[in-house]
């Protein structure tokens, strides 16, 4: 069995930077040692993360603390949403591109893209990784059509449900290359854990 603890970013602040420098804003930063509390009884062998800045860093302090590196696999990043836009109107924008996978902006990417470059990769983790604990920086459309690959019923009302849950949690059990359970876990009521 192969264990990977999916943990969606903290809060980050979108004033400074672009969408893959963003830091972490003063309450990302204050919600992080929610993610190494979680992290801690885990037996996390291997850290990886996205290269988006808010990723790497809500994942930073529980790698520190257990004296791991991260690694960072380019292929976890979030959807490329458009070089030439700001999206002002985000909820209409997702809700678009949960109806119609290969809907995309001018040189952004649709969630089919998104969705097979990330279930690729976390393939490869599984092969590379087989049989360890894994903790994994990500981003909220990621992971969440990596829910969808595995459980297809998990679509834009759930992924609306969770939009402003920052960080959250996902936990993972494979078989192989065959997922045998998923729990979305409230890293601000860790008491509940919703099986999908």
């Amino acid at each position: 069995m192969t264990t990977i603890y999916f943990i969606r970013h903290a809060t980050p602040d979108r004033t400074v930077g672009e969408d893959a420098t963003f830091p972490l804003s003063e309450k990302g930063l204050t919600d992080v040692p929610l993610v190494t509390a979680y992290l801690q009884d885990k037996a996390i062998d291997i850290v990886l993360s996205s290269p988006f800045k808010r990723s790497y860093d809500t994942v930073a302090d529980f790698a520190e603390t257990a004296g791991l590196t991260i690694e960072v696999i380019d292929d976890f990043r979030e959807r490329a949403i458009s070089h030439e836009r700001w999206i002002d109107d985000f909820a209409t924008f997702s809700k678009e591109q949960w109806a119609d996978f290969s809907y995309k902006l001018p040189d952004g990417e649709c969630l089919a893209d998104v969705q097979a470059r990330n279930i690729a990769v976390l393939k490869d983790v599984l092969v590379r990784y087989k049989g360890k604990n894994i903790a994994v920086g990500t981003h909220g459309t990621a992971l969440s059509l990596i829910i969808h690959y595995y459980s297809p019923a998990y679509g834009f009302k759930d992924f609306k449900a969770m939009a402003s849950l920052m960080p959250w949690a996902v936990k993972m059990t494979f078989d192989e290359n065959a997922c045998t359970a998923i729990e979305k876990i409230d890293l601000f009521a860790q008491n509940e854990v919703n099986h999908v």
